[in-house]
């Protein structure tokens, strides 16, 4: 048997929003490797066996997976929302790069997924309507001045932003912080998101501004997007519309 393996985005939580590619994988696939909540979200059945392990051994989850497939079996690496949106396609790559030179020559692809940012940027209205970056808050694996000089530069350059793992029990305070770099670089009257495990039965979504956000607002299953300058709230009845225009004023 030939292995191979898929690098899948399972979309933000609803089964809607997970791909056919992606639902076409699982079917043909031995084994299922990821983080202990993305593989719970796997359906067991005969032939398949699920592989879940904690959230910091990205890189020995890889050599597995790449370890399985060396020796035939077809693999399907999953993450929540798009691989490649820092989640496994890198840790992925990463581990090949530094692997037996047989890895190389593996058959490997990624299988793009909904992000959580898309997805709560839908649920809203078009927040990241005109030119925006993504930043990843956790300094886990990178140190916290460089996300500061990210955060700065972001907002100097009037992008909305889009925030992942934005507050844990573990990193309480970091995003207090950051909330007070975007309010003295953007203002107290910008607009703010807190969208929380979009697209489940928990969903919740909170417009509010920078001035009145607190960092409690916030935990690892909430993604944030802030508007820039351009961004618009319009009020209604129910939840407000939220979006960013796509032409810039001269």
């Amino acid at each position: 048997m030939t292995g191979w393996i898929r690098i899948a985005g399972l979309g933000p939580g609803h089964p809607d929003l997970v791909t056919p590619e992606v639902s076409a994988a699982l079917a043909q696939a031995t084994d299922v490797v990821g983080y202990i909540p993305y593989v719970a979200r796997i359906p067991a059945r005969d032939g398949l066996t699920l592989h879940a392990s904690d959230n910091r051994v990205e890189i020995d989850r890889s050599r597995h997976a790449l370890q399985m497939a060396a020796e035939g079996r077809r693999v399907v690496v999953v993450s929540s929302g798009d691989p490649g949106v820092f989640a496994m396609a890198a840790a992925v790559y990463e581990a090949v790069e530094s692997g037996p030179p047989e890895w190389r020559d593996l058959d490997i692809s990624v299988l793009p997924g909904i992000t959580a940012m898309l997805a709560a940027a839908a649920r809203a209205g078009a927040p990241l309507g005109h030119d925006f970056c993504a930043i990843n808050l956790s300094d886990n694996l990178k140190p916290w001045p460089l996300i500061e000089k990210r955060l700065r530069l972001a907002a100097e350059a009037d992008f909305a932003m889009a925030f992942y793992n934005p507050r844990s029990k573990s990193r309480p305070r970091g995003f207090g912080r950051a909330l007070d770099i975007l309010r003295d670089a953007c203002g107290p009257q910008r607009p703010i998101l807190f969208a929380r495990a979009v697209s489940t039965p928990g969903e919740t979504l909170t417009v509010t501004t920078l001035g009145a956000a607190t960092s409690d607002m916030a935990d690892m299953r909430t993604v944030v997007l802030v508007g820039s300058s351009a961004t618009r709230v319009i009020d209604r009845a129910g939840a407000p519309i939220v979006y960013t225009p796509r032409s810039v004023s001269q």
